[in-house]
């Protein structure tokens, strides 16, 4: 892309217009080109001045953001950004939104100067990496893997990684897997006040049991745990019937939790493994899914045709990590592939 991110900022509220328009005029790489107080004058804004980006509010009158995405990726598919405010009903949505195909997600800038500061650099961020990210129309559809004849299933563990474009990803993949899926650990970069929403809106809408993790927890076969965001890194302890251990610590790689922290806890296991690096930004699990690898794991990565932001794949596949790579269709059946046994 030549010349600065062209930025459309949605957002009810005048104080909040003038402080995303500050944060994102102060990177040289973006431009604001439009500020719409509603859903309708960012439509007529958008036809006629065709931005790389639009950040969208997620609760307005009139038509709230959710109606107002759905409309964006069916009539004219493009990056979006969700700013949310940190309640219940704001990340509700805010994963609709994601699963839906919004590029990323950020809660709106609040707190003390420093706080404000670091919150529009992350703004920063996203908005130049949803200009550089792949948008299509309608999410991704993976068609259900059946389960296994009994005793067919290996004692193994699934690890997946993920950011930008994940939760699109995960619903599509956690969606497929059957009943008797081993367990499978997750960690999705996302803000803290979300994942606990996220893996309830997950468990409604697949055929194995998914929760936000927590310390103690034992593996159980057709049941997947989110890591929760924030202050804890997740890490598996013990083998195939080991429990969950979240430990406070600092970030790894600018991220808490961190895919390597957890891919480099499950590489231990060998070959009774499996890692999973999906979409997303930067490079964290691909150190991590290198270890599980060198240890003996099978090690999938998504391909850069299916991934919103084909960052951690690439880092993970130009380091040797990647075993195969695969459209995000043929994930499923790939992981279970290695899961059940030859007879």
């Amino acid at each position: 892309m030549s010349g600065p991110v062209r930025a459309l900022i949605v957002d009810d509220s005048a104080s909040m217009r003038a402080m995303l328009n500050r944060i994102l005029s102060a990177d040289p790489e973006i431009e604001v080109v439009g500020m719409a107080p509603e859903p309708h004058a960012a439509r007529a804004m958008i036809k006629e001045l065709n931005p790389d980006v639009v950040t969208l509010d997620v609760e307005m009158p009139g038509m709230d953001g959710l109606s107002f995405l759905e409309k964006i990726m069916r009539l004219r598919p493009m990056p979006v950004v969700m700013c949310s405010t940190l309640t219940a009903r704001g990340a509700e949505v805010t994963i609709e939104a994601l699963r839906l195909g919004a590029v990323d997600c950020i809660a709106k800038p609040v707190g003390n100067p420093l706080e404000i500061v670091q919150d529009g650099a992350k703004l920063c961020r996203m908005v130049k990496a949803a200009a550089r990210s792949s948008v299509r129309q309608t999410p991704h559809r993976v068609a259900p893997v059946t389960a296994s004849a009994p005793g067919q299933m290996r004692d193994m563990v699934i690890a997946i990684g993920a950011s930008t474009g994940g939760v699109e990803a995960l619903f599509s993949l956690i969606g497929a897997l059957p009943p008797d899926t081993p367990p499978v650990l997750v960690v999705q970069h996302m803000p803290a006040s979300f994942t606990q929403g996220f893996a309830a809106r997950l468990d409604r809408e697949s055929r194995v049991s998914v929760v936000e993790a927590k310390s103690g927890m034992l593996l159980e076969r057709g049941k997947v745990y989110i890591a929760p965001g924030g202050e804890n890194h997740m890490e598996l302890v013990g083998g195939t019937h080991g429990h969950i251990r979240l430990r406070p610590s600092e970030p790894v790689g600018g991220h808490r939790p961190s895919v390597d922290v957890l891919f480099n806890s499950v590489a231990a296991l060998g070959a009774k493994a499996v890692g999973v690096i999906l979409t997303g930004m930067g490079n964290d699990g691909a150190a991590g899914l290198k270890a599980m690898r060198l240890g003996g794991a099978h090690t999938f990565g998504q391909s850069q045709a299916s991934c919103v932001i084909y960052g951690m794949p690439r880092a993970a596949f130009e380091m040797g990590a990647v075993e195969r790579e695969l459209n995000l269709s043929a994930m499923p059946e790939a992981i279970l592939g290695v899961c059940r046994t030859s007879n």
